[in-house]
């Protein structure tokens, strides 16, 4: 109970320190630039890097959509995979873009997938499987990149590429444990409810689909952000994995705030301030408000058109 309501005091209070600080640093970052400067950046990016950001956001809007199918085929529940990729679009074009991805995301789903007739526990376990997913995608993905190419941090934040290398280890050795107890079908017991983890074919097919959808955001950005000395997709996705992360922990809708402070302090400071935010808010509107607009037309379309033959059938 206490720990209970301790969770609830922390995220809040995490979340609000988080988007105080971010805005702070990107008070004292702007705050030498005009709206001139800023809107100037947005002319600076080229129908190249727009045709090629739109084309990865494009791929990554295919690939999202695809979350829930890996659930489905899990639970061996049959349903139209339009209907699926329809619902999944839908569930995640809203809930990156306004935050609280469990509670928004699985009222969504249920919206759509009860209408559908699937019952409501298959529901509340195809929720439960897509967060599972984004936790198991980002300890995996985090954990091979941190090995692999730890990102060297500015010197202000005095730590270690070695500490990076470790703190990628234990993600992954926490991966491999999870994909051990799904391997040996093990069972554990929490609060009277029995726990089954995914058989290592889901878990491997949820990194896979969780990788693609990250590695194509971060070139969606990588293409707008402006070219500076040794540019490399690699290294900037490790930036774009802690920008990320640091969003999500903060509970802000979209990570607002959060998101670019840690992109503009990451990035070398050779790029002008104003041009990373100008190539940031192309990124915001490609990533998240199309597929949000998109989402809401398919709602409006959905529930027009239902409503249409409920009125024909009762005439």
């Amino acid at each position: 109970m206490k720990s209970d309501r301790l969770t609830r005091w922390i995220y809040p209070t995490v979340g609000f320190i988080l988007l105080v600080f971010s805005l702070y640093i990107l008070q004292q970052e702007l705050g030498r630039y005009n709206l001139d400067d800023i809107l100037h950046s947005l002319t600076l990016i080229s129908d190249r890097q727009l045709f090629s950001a739109l084309s990865f956001a494009f791929l990554g809007y295919l690939v999202i959509s695809s979350y829930d199918l890996i659930a489905f085929r899990h639970l061996n529940h049959y349903l139209d995979k339009k209907r699926i990729l329809f619902a999944t679009f839908v569930t995640y074009a809203v809930s990156n873009t306004t935050g609280f991805t469990l509670l928004i995301g699985g009222g969504i789903r249920y919206r759509f997938y009860s209408l559908w007739g699937v019952p409501a526990r298959i529901i509340a376990k195809i929720t439960a499987l897509g967060n599972l997913t984004f936790w198991l995608g980002l300890f995996t993905l985090g954990g091979i990149m941190f090995v692999v190419n730890p990102l060297q941090l500015p010197h202000s934040l005095d730590i270690k590429i070695s500490a990076i290398r470790y703190l990628g280890i234990v993600a992954l050795i926490l991966v491999g444990t999870y994909l051990y107890f799904g391997w040996t079908k093990k069972r554990f017991k929490i609060k009277g409810r029995m726990v089954h983890f995914p058989k290592p074919t889901t878990s491997i097919a949820q990194i896979i689909v969780f990788s693609l959808d990250w590695a194509l955001a971060a070139a969606v950005l990588y293409c707008l952000i402006p070219e500076y000395p040794s540019k490399s997709y690699l290294q900037f996705f490790d930036i774009y994995l802690l920008s990320m992360t640091a969003s999500i922990l903060s509970n802000i809708p979209g990570g607002i705030g959060v998101f670019e402070t840690v992109i503009i302090f990451l990035l070398p400071k050779t790029i002008v301030t104003p041009n990373i935010l100008g190539s940031l808010l192309t990124y915001r509107a490609i990533r998240f408000l199309l597929p949000l607009g998109i989402a809401l037309i398919l709602i409006v379309c959905f529930e027009v058109r239902r409503r249409l033959k409920a009125t024909t059938r009762y005439k």
